[in-house]
């Protein structure tokens, strides 16, 4: 297993965490990317968890980066419940592989259940997360802003029982409505790097987002 401290992010790792996940993201999803200007503008967010935002060093090298924020379930039944979010997650394309996004899971997911929170959601490829207990969250009646389930919105709880009659919609931060315009803005300071299509990954990718059902809230 290669050898990482797992510490907390520090200011003067801003930059380097912002362009590794650059590198993590360019083309994966979509062309290009805009995981890198999340990342910058996460860190000013009133949802933002400071306290889980933790970087894998190895040999004196920033390599993966993990951010947490608050968000919550609107609940069918009224009112809400606070839960978390992660996102992004990066590991530089050299050390892929190699378990340093799993350890900056399982790492911070400890960490939180410390700290008291209930649950965990997030929106990402099922195929990778449910190697760490995530599920998909219609499992608890849990779906979309829009009114779909779609499996790539998945749940971990914290604590015991922590979504049992949790039936609603998942709300993220409005920190991830990013304005497109400024996310290109910020990439101009990066160097430059070619937009390909049509790659496996954002095949996969779009065959995920595409996985939905419609969802009847509780009751109706």
């Amino acid at each position: 297993m290669l050898p990482i401290e797992l510490r907390l992010e520090r200011p003067a790792d801003y930059r380097a965490v912002e362009e590794l996940t650059r590198d993590a993201f360019w083309n994966h999803h979509v062309p290009g990317c805009d995981e890198h200007y999340l990342a910058h503008i996460l860190r000013d967010s009133p949802d933002f968890v400071p306290e889980l935002d933790y970087v894998a060093v190895h040999d004196g090298q920033v390599v993966g980066n993990i951010m947490y924020t608050r968000a919550k379930i609107v609940l069918d039944r009224g009112g809400g419940r606070e839960v978390l979010c992660f996102g992004p997650l990066a590991v530089a394309p050299a050390f892929q592989g190699q378990g340093v996004g799993g350890r900056l899971v399982e790492h911070t997911k400890a960490l939180a259940r410390e700290l008291g929170y209930a649950a965990i959601l997030i929106l990402g490829d099922p195929d990778y997360y449910s190697r760490f207990g995530f599920v998909p969250a219609e499992r608890y009646g849990i779906g979309t802003s829009w009114g779909v389930y779609i499996i790539s919105l998945q749940a971990f709880e914290l604590q015991p029982d922590a979504l049992a009659d949790c039936a609603g919609y998942f709300e993220e931060s409005s920190s991830f409505r990013m304005e497109a315009e400024d996310a290109v803005a910020f990439d101009a300071g990066f160097p430059p790097k070619e937009k390909l299509s049509g790659l496996p990954s954002q095949e996969k990718f779009q065959w995920i987002v595409s996985q939905t059902k419609p969802r009847r809230p509780a009751g109706q």
